[in-house]
């Protein structure tokens, strides 16, 4: 009996040890986790979350250039000033075939009716150059994902903005600014992420040549589908960045976090794909551009018109009843 006993003690020490045992295991994990150690498949040195400093005003594996600030609780861009440029970008370059980059950002300003211009994410050859093209270089080689705040197209677009649009370059490809990039936009959708006091974010997924974005903009803690295409053609050893740029109108553009997966790439893409040309099935067809429309006339300038009309009509009609006049005139002198 007594052995019986200290058997069933034995059996409920051991199951007491294990359960007390998984639950610190638990603890750890949480705790691990909310220091930035994720699991296997998160990469570190692509990856931007809090603490964001390393020694100094570094930033491990990141370098930032421009008006970019980095603060305890995001990394601005811009801040809401007119003329600024600023990005940040990752100085490893990425050798994952297949990939998903998840960006927890913020766009907010003074502005009601008038902001801009946005901001961009790259997946892109040449880093930490300047340029027009939402703070960073034009004709690019790689991908740009432009999360787009003011319309600067001439004419109505089909869509509103704020809106996020998908470009792939080779080099030879310039954004144009006046139609909003719609000659190469490859996909796009409204988003509306502006001045939201709710968290933002957004998904971009990379495998198997498939290239997907996702938002979560609503405060739902799910992903929305914001457009897919196929045939996608990316290198690797390229570098991830983001970039910003205010110019009469602005906004502060923050970046939370940026946290990158690496996918499982099936055998058939477990090739040497880092001299492969970015590139992309196809492209949406252009809208019309349209020429800015003339400035109408304003309230005294058509009340002249109508005056000098009103004027040269009586001119007419006087000299109208002078030529009668003389004509009555001259036919009398000839019955004379």
């Amino acid at each position: 009996m007594e052995g019986n006993i200290s058997t069933n003690s034995r059996k409920v020490t051991f199951f007491s040890a294990c359960i007390a045992r998984g639950f610190l295991l638990l603890l750890l994990v949480r705790h691990s986790t909310q220091q930035g150690d994720f699991n296997d498949y998160m990469k570190r040195e692509h990856s931007l979350f809090k603490p964001y400093q390393g020694s100094g005003m570094t930033i491990p594996y990141w370098d930032f250039i421009g008006t970019t600030f980095v603060t305890n609780s995001y990394v601005r861009l811009t801040p809401d000033l007119q003329s600024k440029n600023g990005a940040i970008w990752n100085h490893v370059p990425c050798t994952s075939i297949n990939w998903e980059l998840q960006i927890n950002f913020k766009v907010h300003g003074k502005g009601k009716d008038l902001y801009g211009d946005g901001f961009a994410l790259w997946y892109a050859r040449d880093r930490l150059q300047t340029g027009a093209v939402f703070g960073s270089k034009d004709n690019f080689m790689g991908l740009a994902i432009i999360l787009d705040t003011y319309s600067n197209h001439n004419g109505p677009h089909n869509h509103q903005h704020p809106y996020i649009s998908v470009m792939v370059n080779n080099g030879s490809l310039s954004y144009d600014h006046d139609r909003d990039g719609t000659h190469t936009q490859v996909a796009g959708c409204e988003a509306k992420f502006r001045n939201v006091e709710f968290d933002t974010q957004i998904s971009i997924r990379y495998e198997n040549d498939v290239l997907t974005v996702f938002t979560d903009l609503e405060n739902k803690a799910t992903w929305k589908e914001c457009f897919r295409v196929e045939g996608i053609k990316l290198p690797t050893g390229y570098f991830f960045g983001a970039s910003a740029t205010t110019g009469d109108l602005s906004d502060n553009h923050d970046i939370i976090s940026i946290k990158f997966y690496e996918l499982e790439a099936p055998s058939l893409l477990a090739e040497d794909r880092r001299q492969i040309v970015p590139s992309a099935a196809s492209f949406e067809a252009p809208r019309e551009h349209k020429g800015d429309p003339k400035p109408g006339m304003s309230n005294v300038k058509i009340f002249f018109l109508i005056l000098l009309s009103m004027l040269i009509v009586v001119v007419l009609v006087v000299i109208g009843i002078m030529f009668y006049q003389k004509h009555q005139e001259n036919a009398r002198k000839r019955f004379y």
